[in-house]
């Protein structure tokens, strides 16, 4: 008996089956089986020209959702199933992760919440907002009536895999669209789990494209609550949540929707009578205006919320029409004030400095600004930093705030411009200016123009406006020969490539035995304890940081005698963190927000982690490093990378919690294995770090001299990294 039957139904609708079953050709798996419930001649044709191991099951032209799943599900054998709708798609991988994750649930759980993307004609794999919350209801199984916030997320089908005896004990209040369906299954489970990765893709087609609603499309709406709330009885938690959503959605349409009066006063009415009908006793309406909205439907107040809509978008009308004419001012005035100052002379002995979109003095122009101030102190630093974090320089640091005058005349007036990213669109490049791009990472993943391919990716972009901030670069900065090409690649421009190392590795080589015990006092590692530290990188498929493993069950495994540091990807700043319940346990520490990051490399004794670009960082300290890659073909498909990871690591590689587990608990991330993998690895991407970088840099870039009088690099055999943690106990 496989573990999972994935059952694809529905009509072929505008081709994208073919798509979706060459995924899951793409990646057989010889735990899973593929059933296709095929309505009408195209879909059928479409199946039954993939791999002989798909079974077809043809259905006439106009078979129902339901009647398509039910005719699936009859001849799945799976011990769980997971429904995807024909029109959908499957993110590389996902098979295999709800095989996986399924095998590990007991059978108290009958449905399991995965997170999933959503595809549009004009966008593709945009993340979702359920990420957050599947991470916070963590990995064990659950009852619905202790996290009745799980009805908040997206209600698809394909977002939940159901155990099959479940899905048959309770097949016939299952009927209708998928959106009831999804909800049905999540009311009716005993149990449920719940699995924080992206393994569905939602595509929506062009409303242009599907026939035209009728007014009794948007009753349904009303109708699938009222069957859904029928289901709640005796579960108060449960009804308030889903009554909630109700409200929201009822009064959402109503307000979005442009529609015929007489079909609106209909739904007005239906919806004020559900809303009368199903609230729950001592309900508590939302405040401010929303809550108004809400009392007018249960008022079956038609005029007045009519009225209401109206002074609104009066109101709104007229705010919006204030804020367009203070914008206009505003940028025009910083205009005219940036145009002045370019007409005066460049200051030889200014330098301006920013990183990570203005976050703050860190990375390689941290480190370049620091050795400037030893090798050339007349020229004057300015940080730019945005007013949020102007609290957390450095004392003394002088510094500007982006869209200030004296930002704009900072900018225009300096000579060097500094960052490792990019200054705005508007920053002119003036002749004899220099402009010194330092990057903040050794290339895994595609950038630049190379993300063209990939729309995930490129969501956003402006590749023509990328072209000129890059036309604007003097130097970039390179760590190893694989980022010089990389970059000349993604970034075509005529600037010169300086193979002088990162300046943000040098103190890889530069800290002390003292500077090593600091680092781990500071952060409140007890000598002898072993610090592991997770840091996996930022997802173009997801919307937030959600923690891939189980933490806490992996510091019990792990045993007293280890702490975990956990540091989330920088884009993934502000709101509640997912780690907020553990990081006071002491063996969990929630570092996402210390800086600096290289100390916390200098504290680890092991760095365990996914695509992030800290392993080329960290490969400098030559101590072992462990990749947990249990989603690599969704990563590599959506993101693009430059080399297989997999058969390049630095080290030991898991695809699995319990394989990351046994790698850490059995020594083998520091085994002979693993130093092999590591060396090589350090060989090729370590090529230029050896402590001088930012010395280089500076003599090159602001004293002016030639390439041939700078400190040579070292060869890797000479370089002596930072002591180890475990040498300091010895």
């Amino acid at each position: 008996m496989p573990q999972l039957s994935v059952i694809v139904y529905g009509p072929n609708t505008q081709g994208h089956l073919a798509e979706l079953l060459d995924s899951l050709d793409a990646h057989p798996l010889p735990d899973t089986e593929v059933i296709v419930a095929a309505v009408g001649d195209w879909a059928r044709e479409t199946a039954e020209g993939h791999a002989p191991e798909t079974v077809t099951v043809a259905l006439p032209e106009g078979t129902g959702d339901a009647e398509a799943r039910s005719a699936g599900a009859a001849r799945a054998s799976g011990r769980w199933l997971h429904f995807v709708h024909a029109k959908d798609g499957l993110p590389a991988g996902a098979p295999r992760l709800l095989a996986e994750r399924t095998a590990e649930l007991d059978e108290r759980a009958d449905v399991l919440l995965l997170d999933h993307v959503t595809t549009t004609w004009r966008t593709t794999a945009v993340p979702s907002r359920d990420g957050r919350l599947l991470a916070g209801a963590g990995r064990a199984d659950l009852a619905l009536d202790d996290s009745p916030n799980l009805l908040r997320l997206t209600p698809l089908l394909g977002t939940r895999a159901v155990r099959a005896a479940f899905w048959r004990a309770h097949e016939e209040e299952f009927g209708g669209d998928e959106n009831f369906a999804a909800q049905a299954a999540l009311l009716r489970a005993g149990r449920v789990a719940c699995l924080d990765q992206t393994a569905y893709d939602d595509r929506r087609l062009r409303r242009e494209s599907l026939p035209p609603r009728t007014p009794e499309d948007r009753y349904t709406l009303i109708d699938r609550y009222e069957r859904l709330l029928a289901l709640t009885e005796g579960r108060r938690p449960v009804r308030t949540v889903l009554y909630g959503l109700m409200v929201r959605d009822l009064v959402r349409v109503f307000a979005r929707e442009d529609l015929p009066e007489p079909v609106a006063r209909e739904f007005f009415r239906r919806a004020s009578a559900a809303a009368v009908r199903w609230r729950p006793e001592g309900h508590q309406r939302p405040a401010g205006l929303e809550g108004v909205r809400h009392a007018l439907l249960e008022e079956g107040a038609y005029t007045r919320y009519r009225a209401l809509q109206s002074a609104n978008r009066t109101r709104r009308a007229a705010r919006k029409a204030v804020r367009a004419r203070k914008r206009r001012l505003g940028v025009r005035m910083r205009e005219q004030q940036y145009r002045r100052a370019l007409s005066r002379p460049l200051d030889p002995d200014l330098a301006v400095f920013a990183a990570y979109w203005d976050r703050g003095v860190a990375c390689n122009p941290a480190a370049v600004a620091a050795k400037l101030a030893e090798l050339a102190p007349h020229i004057h630093p300015v940080w730019v930093v945005t007013k949020e974090n102007a609290a957390l320089l450095p004392h003394g640091t002088d510094h500007v705030i982006p869209g200030t005058r004296r930002y704009w005349e900072t900018l225009a007036t300096a000579k060097y411009l500094v960052n490792n990213v990019n200054f705005p669109n508007a920053v002119v490049k003036r002749p004899g200016s220099v402009h010194l791009q330092t990057h903040h990472g050794t290339p895994l993943k595609r950038m630049g123009l190379d993300q063209r391919d990939h729309p995930a990716a490129a969501q956003g972009l402006d590749f023509a406006a990328l072209l000129s901030r890059i036309d604007k670069w003097d130097y970039s900065v390179s760590a190893n020969s694989h980022s010089t090409r990389m970059w000349e690649r993604a970034y075509p421009a005529r600037y010169t490539s300086l193979d002088h190392g990162y300046p943000r590795n040098d103190v890889f080589y530069t800290a002390t035995a003292d500077g090593v015990r600091a680092a781990r006092e500071r952060l409140g590692i007890a000598p002898g304890r072993t610090a592991v530290l997770y840091a996996p990188t930022h997802r173009d498929y997801e919307a937030g940081f959600t923690p891939r493993l189980d933490l806490a069950t992996l510091a019990d495994r792990l045993g007293e005698d280890t702490v975990l540091l956990v540091r989330a990807h920088y884009f993934y700043g502000g709101g509640a963190s997912p780690l907020t319940g553990l990081r006071r346990t002491g063996r969990i520490i929630d570092v996402s927000t210390y800086d600096p990051v290289e100390e916390l490399c200098l504290a680890a004794d092991v760095l365990v982690t996914d695509y992030s670009s800290i392993m080329f960082d960290y490969a400098n300290l030559d101590r072992p490093i462990v990749v947990h890659a249990d989603d690599w073909e969704t990563y590599r498909t959506t993101r693009g990378v430059y080399f297989d990871l997999m058969a390049e690591a630095p080290g030991r590689v898991a695809r699995t919690q319990e394989e990351l587990t046994e790698i850490l608990t059995s020594g083998a991330w520091r085994d002979e294995t693993a130093t092999k993998a590591r060396t090589a690895f350090r060989r090729r991407f370590c090529e230029f770090d050896d402590g001088r970088a930012a010395e280089r840099v500076v003599r090159r870039v602001f004293l002016g001299e030639p390439e041939e009088a700078l400190p040579p690099v070292l060869p890797l055999e000479e370089r002596i990294p930072a002591p180890t943690p475990e040498e300091l106990e010895g």
